[in-house]
């Protein structure tokens, strides 16, 4: 058990999901305090429950994360249900989009970077003051593969996953001096989540091939010849949060079977 996680506050956003539940039940289990927040509150209580049923300890509260507001009531709240610290912050929340881009409206742009890039903004900018005030801390956000060699149908989405690196590397050199890493995740294709479905289903349609192809399809491209399991995100996320990654920031690591190199 890692000693920085056994002693941790941990805030997870998106995590009545399948990779942000996943996150903060591992959390719990290697001894972290673990508040979750998610948009529907039926989702975040059933998570929770879920978690604390399997020995954890863990509060959450449900909140839209492009509302500011919102944000702060949920950081508030994570402050005051383990002691005022927030140690470890994971913005895992995120919406995937497809379509050509002539066919793109302005609303669907602006929604995936309202909840891909200004939602993991607002958390940032409301849980630093506490990771000061005990100089020190770990910012885990995600990216995506497609952040970093875009996706075809997806230019929106792959245009908010890169905003994340720059993101990522903009905080890590200003954080640096107050004991606070900021590195993030670029994921491949993850198996039984709602990103693949919705992806996946948007590629039958727009790429007219039966599911099987489509996975076919992806999984050829991939050196290691498999989609990424959950499991496969949740370790290096814990390995990001870890005392092991003290010495790492700045950091757009690729969790895609060797698809991604750079």
């Amino acid at each position: 058990m890692d000693q920085m996680l056994k002693e941790a506050v941990a805030l997870v956003t998106g995590a009545a999901g399948a990779i942000g539940k996943g996150i903060a039940a591992d959390f719990c289990r290697e001894g972290a305090k673990v508040f979750i927040t998610d948009l529907d509150p039926k989702a975040v209580d059933a998570a929770v429950a879920e978690i604390k049923a399997g020995g954890g300890q863990c509060a959450g509260l449900a909140a839209d994360v492009t509302d500011e507001r919102g944000v702060q009531a949920v950081v508030e709240a994570a402050k005051k249900a383990f002691g005022g610290r927030i140690d470890v912050l994971v913005n895992v929340a995120g919406i995937v989009g497809q379509g050509k881009v002539e066919d793109l409206t302005a609303d669907e742009w602006d929604r995936i970077f309202a909840v891909n890039c200004k939602g993991t903004f607002f958390f940032i900018k409301h849980v630093v003051p506490a990771m000061k005030a005990h100089k020190r801390g770990k910012i885990i956000n995600f990216s995506s593969k497609s952040g970093k060699t875009g996706s075809a149908l997806m230019c929106h989405y792959s245009a908010a996953k890169g905003a994340i690196i720059g993101l990522t590397q903009a905080l890590a050199f200003e954080l640096a001096g107050d004991g606070i890493t900021v590195n993030c995740l670029c994921p491949g294709i993850v198996e039984n989540t709602g990103v693949w479905s919705h992806v996946s289903s948007g590629y039958i349609k727009n790429l007219k091939m039966p599911r099987d192809e489509v996975v076919k399809k992806f999984t050829s491209k991939v050196p290691l010849a498999r989609l990424a399991s959950i499991a496969d995100i949740v370790a290096v996320t814990r390995f990001l949060a870890s005392e092991g990654a003290d010495y790492m920031t700045g950091q757009a690591i690729n969790v895609t079977g060797g698809r991604e190199m750079h």
